[in-house]
């Protein structure tokens, strides 16, 4: 992955941060309800049938308070004071669905919303606010057969140090003791960590939810930390995914397959990731294309015919983005990799950006592709 390239990927990721139209809008509904994820008893943030947020916040002796939205917390709303010392406002327009990061400025200081849970995005904790989505019943909580999410803790020499994952096991893992599964190694982007997959992403309900439809084979996911040297913003490129894919291949992937009831072969290991998570995955199935047998990049670059030739062949490369990222050049490198005789997909995802609804879409695409 060339230093152009990451910073391509990481202007979309500045640039595809929620914003709003300066389109004349129609009026306002009021049927504002509470965010899902508002901390528990909490009325504000709320979301509308529209896509709007709406939020208040106390703060009697503030003199400014703005809602920062999207990553890097670009964009925003102004609050105004009222006389009961709560600031309130509106998004100037509808939000696009799904889940987004957020965080108050208040008087040049950044906090979280005390109303909001958090969620580790932005090399922070963040605030969330969740837009329904029309198609939210993918990811949604429902009562089927569930798996089990579990922290492990892996010995990694080349750190010096334990490291951290989180593990999917399908339903059924637990009771059918014989049965062996192929692995997904999920990448989380950048800012964010182990955590994001299964809390921002709903990666676990969208399995459950897929397994219990008889829509995929049931597999594992291994989620963890992709940051071996730490890097500040804007300095991405001194990232150097040397460590991480010695971590990864020589101790994380070990120590799964010998922990967990894994179809330890190339056919049956896959890796994917969303954004810098993508610029791993390129990277490191580039680099060793004998240990993993599939690639997804989502919305974390493309696949040239070149750079795999006489590299063993993947058995799928899926490629994906939001509508409004950049779909002629997923597209044109998915038909370029088809004409070379690769089993490539495309996926765009409608109506969405560089954020997780299109992620969210994007591993409920892939999933019934792989390991077929």
């Amino acid at each position: 992955m060339t230093h152009k390239m990451i910073a391509v990927l990481f202007a979309a990721a500045l640039t595809s941060t929620t914003c709003f139209s300066q389109a004349t809008q129609p009026a306002v509904a009021e049927d504002f309800k509470p965010s899902t994820l508002n901390q528990p008893g909490q009325e504000y943030p709320q979301v509308n049938s529209q896509g709007y947020a709406r939020f208040r916040i106390k703060a009697p002796k503030a003199d400014s308070v703005r809602v920062s939205l999207g990553l890097g917390g670009r964009g925003g709303t102004r609050l105004a004071k009222g006389d009961d010392g709560f600031w309130t406002g509106t998004t100037e327009g509808p939000m696009d669905e799904g889940f987004h990061y957020y965080h108050l400025t208040v008087d040049g200081g950044t906090f979280n919303d005390p109303g909001a849970l958090n969620y580790y995005g932005s090399v922070r904790w963040e605030s969330g606010i969740e837009i329904p989505a029309h198609d939210q019943d993918f990811y949604a909580l429902k009562d089927v057969p569930h798996g089990n999410v579990q922290q492990i803790l892996f010995p990694s020499k080349s750190t010096s140090t334990s490291r951290r994952a989180f593990v999917y096991t399908p339903p059924g893992y637990e009771k059918e003791k014989s049965k062996k599964y192929p692995v997904l190694y999920l990448q989380h982007g950048w800012g964010e960590d182990e955590t994001a997959w299964s809390n921002q992403g709903r990666a676990n309900l969208i399995m459950d939810n897929l397994i219990a439809e008889g829509k995929i084979k049931p597999f594992i996911i291994v989620m963890t930390y992709g940051m071996t040297n730490e890097v500040k913003w804007g300095r991405i490129k001194d990232f150097k995914i040397e460590h991480f894919q010695t971590v990864l291949v020589d101790e994380l992937i070990p120590y799964v397959d010998a922990n967990f009831r894994t179809l330890a072969n190339r056919d049956n290991r896959a890796m994917a990731g969303l954004s810098m998570g993508g610029m791993e995955t390129h990277a490191i199935t580039l680099n060793k294309p004998d240990v993993f047998g599939s690639y997804a990049l989502l919305s974390g670059g493309t696949y040239t015919p070149e750079e795999l030739n006489g590299k063993s062949k993947a058995k799928l490369i899926f490629l994906s983005c939001g509508s409004k990222e950049n779909p002629d050049r997923v597209n044109k490198a998915t038909a370029d990799l088809k004409a070379a005789g690769y089993n490539a997909v495309a996926y765009v995802s409608e109506k969405t950006a560089h954020e997780f609804l299109t992620w969210r879409r994007s591993l409920h695409e892939l999933a019934p592709l792989l390991f077929k």
